[in-house]
């Protein structure tokens, strides 16, 4: 039997390029660049990037004309598309809230960051004469941003530099991920940085304060006697639960908005560590309690427990606590709420979401109803809701492709834009709507890798046939360009960070490897700190730092079409 049909799938057929051909040499692209991706050097490894070379090789090496362009143009788009709405539905619920409190300082400085890189960028195209579109991609390599590639690719299309692009990215991207790391150490001992020091200013610069925490409290307020907890509530403008109460003889009841108040009793109060002050000088003198003196006791004639609920009902999806009457009806009450790695405090217009954890306490029989209501079924998170997804992407497109000015080309938020902005604003407002957003961990992360590997895989291959080429006759002066717009934000940011905010040395590495978007940094700083603050600071930049990426971007190459 022939093996023509092998050989047309494997080498390819310049004289009728094939679909089955294109498949192949991205699915092995992709297959040889992660295992690659495994290999670490000193701990830092280029990870998923990788494929990005792996394709460069091949489409250096592959024969003219056996790729079917269609269908390389299809994945490389389809790609970017699954990518960035993913990366949106992880990041909506927490981008709007990323703005307040001590988190716009972060994300002040991160977009400070950003600016600088575009500044750097745009000097070296009108010093060195370099085209603007390969600068942009040079400036994607040097802060690790594929999103702001994608976004450069797509809104070039079919240009003559589109190629440039991609070239830049690759050449500049190893030194960007080695140089944000060098310039993290660097700033340590130019700033003469001490751990010690930074572990004791630490529970000052931490985030965790906004975080609920437990309270105990003996009322002694004799203004609020005799009054309710709902009256408490009207009284002070803070957001907080009192839990349970304990009376005088010992007894320990559920407490809710219609419990009544008496001097002498003994209060549990959930509150964020900024409002504990107010709160607790509020309700009477604070006392130390233990959890299990709060837990069932021989004086109580309805032992209570606690128990984290999932909310897995899609009827309760976009519902308010106010609209569920859930400690009305069965005399529980909702002391914290788990959303997207964040505990929450409660209040009765929240709106829940399916997906959410909230940690409910009451009589045993209770809980077992409340759990009935919310659903508690693991196995329904499992089932993937397709509809948003697919009506988001839609959306996405439509909005991507929507004219918004013409100077003189139409501008275009494109195939990056659009799908990023209707995902964050799904990930926040969706259950609003009715729609179930939520997708496991595991399945974002999934579509999310699959994505990210197919773009970068045909765009390598893309690249690849003028790659050698390009480093040959100039490119390699594109490293040298990349270290700038790596480097140079960076020290910036870094000493205004320091000396005129005090920004702990902690939260300014997670800044750092945040602005830039680049895990391995990250992984670096968690490692050097030995705590979690580089990664609170590199979540709170993250969701605005990736939307500015993908922004600047778009601008700069407006300003080369």
């Amino acid at each position: 039997m022939s093996l023509d049909w092998l050989r047309d799938v494997v080498a390819g057929n310049p004289d009728h390029p094939s679909v089955a051909h294109t498949v192949f040499i991205i699915a092995v692209v992709i297959a040889v660049g992660m295992a690659l991706s495994r290999i670490k050097i000193k701990g830092v490894s280029l990870g998923i990037t990788w494929i990005l070379f792996t394709g460069i090789a091949a489409g250096h090496f592959l024969e003219p004309g056996t790729i079917h362009h269609d269908t390389l143009h299809f994945i490389k788009e389809f790609g970017l598309i699954l990518f960035v709405f993913f990366i949106g539905l992880q990041v909506g619920p927490s981008f709007f809230s990323s703005f307040k409190s001590g988190g716009m300082k972060l994300i002040g400085l991160a977009a400070l960051v950003i600016l600088l890189g575009a500044g750097v960028t745009l000097a070296i195209h009108f010093i060195t004469g370099e085209p603007l579109p390969t600068m942009v991609g040079v400036m994607s390599g040097a802060v690790t941003n594929t999103p702001g590639l994608g976004a450069a690719q797509q809104a070039l299309g079919d240009h003559a530099l589109a190629d440039s692009v991609s070239l830049g990215y690759a050449v500049a991207y190893p030194l960007g991920v080695v140089g944000i790391i060098m310039t993290i150490i660097i700033m340590r001992y130019v700033l003469r940085i001490d751990f010690k020091k930074e572990d004791e200013g630490l529970a000052a610069m931490s985030n965790e304060a906004q975080l609920p925490h437990r309270y105990s409290v003996i009322f002694s307020n004799e203004m609020l006697d005799g009054k309710t907890i709902a009256t408490a509530h009207t009284l002070i403008n803070r957001q907080f639960v009192v839990s349970r109460l304990m009376h005088p003889s010992g007894e320990i009841v559920m407490a809710d908005g219609n419990t009544m108040l008496h001097t002498g009793d003994r209060l549990r109060i959930i509150c964020s560590e900024d409002d504990s002050e107010a709160i607790l000088a509020f309700f009477g003198k604070p006392i130390e309690m233990s959890a299990d003196e709060w837990g069932a006791t021989a004086m109580q004639s309805t032992p209570l427990v606690s128990r984290r609920i999932l909310i897995t009902r899609e009827e309760i999806n976009g519902k308010k606590f106010s609209d569920l009457r859930l400690r009305t009806r069965y005399g529980i009450n909702i002391t914290r709420v788990h959303r997207a790695g964040v505990d929450l405090i409660p209040y009765q217009g929240m709106e829940l979401q399916v997906g959410d954890k909230v940690m409910v306490v009451g009589p045993e029989a209770a809980v077992a109803q409340a759990e009935k209501v919310l659903g508690n079924s693991l196995k329904k998170l499992d089932h993937p809701n397709l509809l948003p997804i697919f009506l988001g992407i839609a959306l996405g497109v439509l909005l991507g492709s929507l004219p918004l000015m013409r100077v003189p080309e139409p501008v275009k938020l494109g195939l990056a834009g659009g799908p990023l902005i209707i995902a964050i604003l799904l990930g926040r407002y969706g259950p609003h709507f009715g729609l179930v957003t939520y997708t496991t961990m595991s399945a974002n992360l999934m579509l999310r890798e699959i994505g990210l590997a197919l773009f970068l895989a045909a765009v390598g291959i893309g690249a690849g046939d003028g790659f050698i080429d390009a480093i040959v006759n100039g490119g390699y002066t594109w490293v040298g360009y990349g270290v700038l717009i790596t480097v140079v934000p960076l020290v910036i940011v870094a000493l205004l960070a320091r000396l005129v905010f005090k920004v702990n040395y902690y939260t300014m590495m997670g800044l750092m490897a945040g602005s830039m978007t680049d895990p391995p940094a990250l992984g670096f700083a968690n490692t050097s700190s030995g705590n979690d603050m580089p990664a609170v600071s590199y979540a709170t930049v993250y969701p605005v730092v990736m939307f500015l990426r993908v922004l600047t971007a778009q601008l700069l190459m407006l300003m080369a079409l």
